[in-house]
């Protein structure tokens, strides 16, 4: 199994020692480096990314709004001279921190760690991949929808809007009923007019949660367990 490196980093040593102790490894490789966050966008939406080497103070967008604006992040494995901002990287479900300079063995251990990672979500993905349903879009036609592109399903009284990446669907249905046909452990019922899946949440602030880019509100009845399933997984 090859992981998919990227580093952005605005120093040129660090860079280069990044590339040097990623070429010790087996299983990485560097499909580019950028000197600044702003740079890699384009790069990052177009490709599959596994791990990011990130740099948190660069000129023109740092690393933590950086980490913000993406939809679909990757592993993440922080690499600055602030140790100070360590928890704030946490925040932001970052897979490692890493001070300058750094020390081959601990670099190893955070690679090692995004190296497991991929392994376990293999295997989930294996199982997971090509599952699908069809959705009855009008009186004819039945639309094949894959399960792992669903980001969540919203109520609309006797129908519901099943929301892709890149299109959304509009069915005559419950959303209980449908909620009903979907896998438990990848969905979850937030509020009487959403079932989101949890593999596509990517924050979770107070009583609402975050999916591309869009807040939803958890409702009260469901806040606390949706908080222990989430924080959990």
């Amino acid at each position: 199994m090859m992981l998919k490196c990227v580093i952005i980093d605005d120093e040129p040593l660090a860079v280069d020692v990044i590339k040097n102790y990623i070429s010790q490894i087996k299983g990485l490789e560097i499909m580019a480096s950028f000197n600044s966050a702003l740079d890699s966008l384009e790069f990052l939406q177009e490709n599959e990314v596994d791990l990011m080497f990130l740099d948190i103070n660069m000129p023109v967008l740092d690393g933590y709004s950086f980490l913000k604006s993406l939809s679909n992040k990757p592993q993440v494995i922080i690499t600055t001279a602030h140790e100070e901002y360590a928890v704030k990287g946490y925040e932001l479900e970052i897979l490692d921190y890493l001070v300058k300079p750094i020390p081959f063995p601990r670099f190893l251990k955070a690679v090692n760690k995004a190296i497991k990672n991929c392994e376990e979500n293999k295997g989930e993905n294996d199982d997971w991949k090509g599952k699908h349903l069809f959705l009855k879009i009008n009186k004819k036609k039945m639309k094949k929808v894959y399960l792992n592109d669903i980001l969540l399903v919203e109520s609309l009284k006797d129908y519901i809007k099943v929301i892709t990446p890149n299109k959304n669907y509009i069915i005559h249905q419950t959303l209980s009923s449908f909620t009903e046909s979907l896998p438990s452990n990848r969905f979850i019922r937030i509020h009487r007019s959403y079932t989101v899946s949890l593999d596509k949440i990517e924050a979770l602030e107070g009583n609402s949660l975050e999916i591309n880019g869009k807040r939803y509100v958890i409702g009260r009845s469901y806040l606390s367990q949706v908080k222990d399933i989430i924080l959990e997984d």
